[in-house]
């Protein structure tokens, strides 16, 4: 085991091994942020386990309460429905220790009224598992400074690390952790148009996609706003200029603003929901 491990303790535990979850794991071992035995996974599908277990070389178990108890940190990946029911199932056990939400619409206040773990909360996205995550922690009333610097620690592993108010989180959920399927959908809406304009379906997809990737990078290593970016591309009377127009004219930008705040919205009803 790592030298940061002992028999009866590991360094983090996860509570589901889902997509998000899942995400976390990859990112965290592909950025070699501990080894892969001080990580434990607490998950009820058996081929969820052993896929997590061959693919990553973690430990998983079907009990919840093992990783409860042996793991120093907890991050917490089921449904948002789940949460609550299952946090107190296993309140005993995580007395004291640091838990990270990563469920979108459980308030901290919910989650400390049923245990006494110090909790926070981080909302972060898929894009995890190729260490390119857009995270922003939000902490709780127990959280003390050292705690806060773990979380920014694993987090910061695996991509950008933002912190803010838990009153800001739906607005975050809304653009970076459903952000990644908004994209997705304008990559494939690219694609699509290369395709119409008679590029091949690999071809055009494979170029939608690096210009996403390579757009993004230039955004956010050059500084510049994404006008000023915009402007760099742009010629009056030009092809850009052309494209641009029929976006403004379908109101394209309306709809990726329309789909935040919708998002925002369900986000604020989930938690109501799940008080």
């Amino acid at each position: 085991m790592d030298s940061q491990t002992t028999a009866n303790s590991i360094r983090l535990g996860f509570i589901g091994g889902g997509k998000l979850a899942g995400s976390v794991i990859r990112g965290l071992v592909r950025a070699k942020y501990c080894a892969s035995s001080a990580i434990l996974v607490g998950e009820p599908n058996e081929t969820a386990r052993h896929r997590l277990e061959e693919e990553l070389g973690i430990s998983a178990t079907a009990e919840n309460r093992e990783v409860a108890e042996r793991a120093q940190i907890i991050l917490v990946g089921v449904k948002p429905g789940v949460v609550v029911p299952v946090l107190g199932e296993l309140a005993e056990p995580l007395e004291r220790k640091l838990v990270i939400s990563l469920a979108a619409g459980v308030r901290i206040a919910a989650m400390e009224k049923i245990a006494a773990a110090h909790f926070m909360r981080a909302m972060t996205n898929t894009p995890a598992a190729v260490c390119r995550a857009a995270t922003a922690l939000a902490k709780g009333g127990r959280t003390t400074i050292g705690e806060l610097s773990s979380a920014r620690e694993i987090f910061g592993a695996i991509g950008v690390t933002v912190e803010i108010n838990e009153d800001q989180i739906d607005a975050v959920t809304a653009l970076s952790g459903s952000g990644p399927a908004f994209v997705y959908s304008v990559i494939e809406a690219m694609a699509e148009g290369g395709k119409k304009m008679g590029l091949g379906a690999d071809v055009a997809l494979t170029l939608a996609t690096q210009t996403v990737l390579g757009a993004a990078k230039l955004a956010r290593e050059s500084r510049l706003s994404p006008e000023e970016l915009r402007r760099m591309v742009v010629t009056p009377g030009g092809t850009t200029a052309a494209g641009l127009a029929a976006m403004e004219q379908l109101k394209t930008g309306d709809g990726l603003i329309a789909a935040i705040e919708a998002a925002t919205k369900r986000g604020a009803e989930m938690a109501q929901e799940n008080q």
